[in-house]
């Protein structure tokens, strides 16, 4: 399954739930005018696909960055923002595929995290 459908059952996962969820939609092939555009408004590359507006057990809300089961590689730019919001108060994880999203988010809203 591609990265993008991994992460729509995410979603599906959190509105089944009832837990607020939005992408940040950084990704993607924009011309350079569009691209100029959307960096001016404070697109920036390396942010997490998903976002957990929600504060739990000492963090002040949840990202995850989506890969694919297979072959998903984390950037340089995807590790610093990981870190960044990490020193920030925030819990932020890689995961590849739905089912790890998803035990991810069940431990996040639990307290249950490792």
């Amino acid at each position: 399954m591609s990265e993008a459908l991994e992460q729509r059952a995410v979603v599906e996962y959190c509105d089944l739930k009832g837990i607020p969820v939005f992408h940040i939609p950084n990704g993607g092939y924009r011309n350079k005018a569009e691209a100029a555009h959307l960096k001016a408004q404070g697109v920036r590359p390396g942010v997490p696909d998903l976002c957990v507006p929600v504060a739990r057990y000492g963090y002040h809300g949840l990202y995850i960055e989506m890969k694919a089961k297979k072959n998903g590689r984390v950037s340089a730019y995807q590790q610093r923002w990981l870190a960044l919001l990490r020193e920030n108060g925030y819990c932020a994880y890689v995961c590849n595929g739905a089912d790890a999203a998803i035990r991810l988010l069940d431990q996040y809203m639990t307290g249950m995290l490792p």
